[in-house]
């Protein structure tokens, strides 16, 4: 049998941002019962973990922070859910941008809270307090509580804990809307992997649960203005903020923002665009590194009659040295739409490429269980090429389709560590990685009464230097449904689907077997009965196929969970 050996390497900050047509990043990984069966094949895997004092962690994607749409007339509040799947069930959505929603967002005049209680040990409350429409301001106040004493290996040993609470406001001015938001959280977790096939040859005694947590405190800041007026010239939407993150190790992540849109109005079928995104981090975990980056992509847009054309560059900047990649980059942003059938068919392609910001932040976000001093690379999507199309052939219903291929430098993939094979190590493929991903989506609705939808994504990963993409499914999909059975009750499903994934067994610190998780297969449900106009009761279980499938390699979820509770509206 051949082992994977492991080697360090020099470390590099990089920096990025998913920008102009580029496609679509999943990077998810589940299953269950581990399979015997494969050899190792020979191969080099990155696993850098360097202390040097330059060394510094990576920042991802930003979030962008929700603004809400201009306020509207008063209506009666639609009867939906404003939450559904149970939030320690850690089944992340692709990262993919999507055009299709998950789940009705909660209108602006229904304020509620909430309170559960479910089996293991679990307590679920959530307070929703937004201002009712205004022509002048909007402010909400979203806080969220859940916890699980125990969970699926020994009990309180899986335990988890999750509080957060956003406050969001915006004020009106002419065309100009000013809004910020603040959000902070506080989660607890467990290392409970360490259970599993070839662990070690003794039996090993039961860790205390003060001995394998993880704590994660987070908090961000976000001040912004845009134009409202959509006829306007001139459009905009400016932001800054910041972003902060911190461990139950003492690691932290400090991370300074900036965003810009701008559109210039050059006739009646042309503008200029430019969008602009910077990111200035100090990263600290046993050293300390700064990185910095920044990316901005100027194009021209024209439109003439059925055919849409888009011309720009994506100039990018990161500090991040990985794998022999530059500071700079830049990528085509070149997109070209017709409207085959006008309001109903458009075909697209385009060729793209990006930076993409990855943190700390939000890998810890995807998966908790990471290991110390883990080095976080931005990740070089570029050149991509792509097609798709979009179409409404029916009322109600929504079809999108689209195929890319893009070059990737730095992917990061995650990979159960040698030594402690609770933890996940980031790996990266030296030589880099293709991929192919083909994605779909479609969506039904009528009105409040139904509304039906599904996306899937199928990503062909093509590493070279690692025998497989360890932690990425090459397969994910989603159906989700809301039905309005009666006045009373409103009934709502979920269920996911994912294909195998792959992590590494050890003997003595020794590559012993390529492990392949189960595929997974999750049913949700809910259901929601009103009692008075104000109360309500629901009932929400997750995992009702009762699968302890593995979001991560050595890390199966609960089985059944149920949550029952209580609603008052007001």
């Amino acid at each position: 049998m051949k082992h994977i050996t492991t080697h360090r390497s020099r470390c590099a900050v990089g920096a990025g941002l998913l920008l102009a047509a580029a496609g679509a990043l999943p990077a998810q990984a589940q299953g269950t019962k581990p399979r015997k069966g494969g050899t190792i094949q020979e191969a080099e895997i990155e696993i850098v973990k360097d202390r040097v004092n330059e060394l510094g962690t990576a920042p991802r994607n930003f979030d962008k922070v929700a603004v809400p749409a201009p306020p509207k007339s008063a209506a009666a509040p639609a009867y939906t859910f404003p939450d559904f799947r149970l939030p320690p069930d850690r089944l992340v959505p692709s990262v993919q941008v999507l055009t299709i929603k998950q789940e009705e967002l909660t209108p602006l005049t229904g304020n509620y809270l909430k309170a559960g209680i479910g089996n293991y040990g679990t307590f679920y409350g959530r307070a929703y307090l937004h201002s009712a429409r205004s022509t002048d301001h909007s402010y909400g106040l979203d806080v969220k509580h859940i916890n699980s004493l125990n969970g699926p290996v020994d009990g309180k040993n899986s335990g988890v804990s999750q509080t957060s609470a956003a406050l969001t406001g915006e004020i009106y001015r002419g065309n100009a809307a000013f809004g910020g938001a603040l959000d902070v959280s506080r989660e607890r977790y467990n290392f409970y992997g360490y259970t599993g096939p070839a662990t070690s040859p003794v039996p090993q005694p039961t860790p205390d649960a003060g001995d394998i947590k993880q704590v994660f405190s987070r908090f961000g800041a976000r001040a912004y203005a845009r134009n409202q007026a959509p006829g306007a010239a001139l459009q905009y939407d400016l932001g800054v903020g910041y972003k902060y993150w911190n461990d139950h190790f003492s690691a932290s992540e400090s991370n300074v923002l900036l965003n810009a849109k701008l559109g210039y109005a050059l006739s009646d079928n042309s503008r200029f665009v430019l969008n602009g995104d910077a990111s200035f981090i100090t990263d600290k975990d046993s050293a300390t590194r700064s990185r910095n980056f920044v990316q901005v992509t100027p194009a021209y847009e024209v439109k003439r009659d059925r055919l849409n054309l888009a011309l720009g560059l994506t100039l990018g900047y990161s500090s991040d040295l990985l794998n022999g990649v530059s500071r700079g980059a830049v990528y085509p942003a070149i997109r070209v739409g017709y409207a085959v059938v006008p309001e109903q068919l458009t075909v697209y392609g385009g060729l793209g490429g990006a930076i993409q910001r990855v943190t700390r932040n939000d890998i810890t976000a995807e998966n908790p269980w990471l290991n110390r001093n883990v080095f976080v690379a931005d990740t070089r999507r570029g050149p991509t090429v792509y097609a798709g199309f979009t179409a409404a052939p029916a009322r109600g219903l929504a079809l999108n389709g689209r195929v890319t291929f893009s070059r990737d430098k730095n992917l990061y993939f995650y990979l159960n560590d040698p030594l402690h094979q609770d933890k996940f190590n980031l790996v990266y493929d030296a030589e880099g990685t293709t991929n192919v991903n083909v994605h779909a989506e479609a969506s039904y609705g009528t009105g409040e009464k139904f509304r039906l939808g599904a996306r899937a994504d199928y990503n062909r990963y093509g590493t070279r230097a690692l025998a497989q993409p360890y932690g990425r499914p090459e397969f994910q999909a989603t159906v989700f449904g809301t039905y309005n059975a009666t006045d009373k009750l409103l009934l709502g499903v979920e269920t996911y689907f994912y294909s195998a994934s792959y992590g590494i067994s050890y003997v003595n610190q020794v590559a012993d077997f390529l492990r392949a998780t189960s595929p997974i297969y999750d049913l949700n449900l809910r259901a929601d009965y009103r009692v008075t106009s104000n109360l309500s009761i629901f009932a929400m279980g997750n995992n009702l196929a009762n699968r302890q499938y593995q979001r991560f390699y050595r890390y199966p979820v609960k089985g059944i969970n149920i949550i029952g509770g209580v609603t008052y509206t007001f």
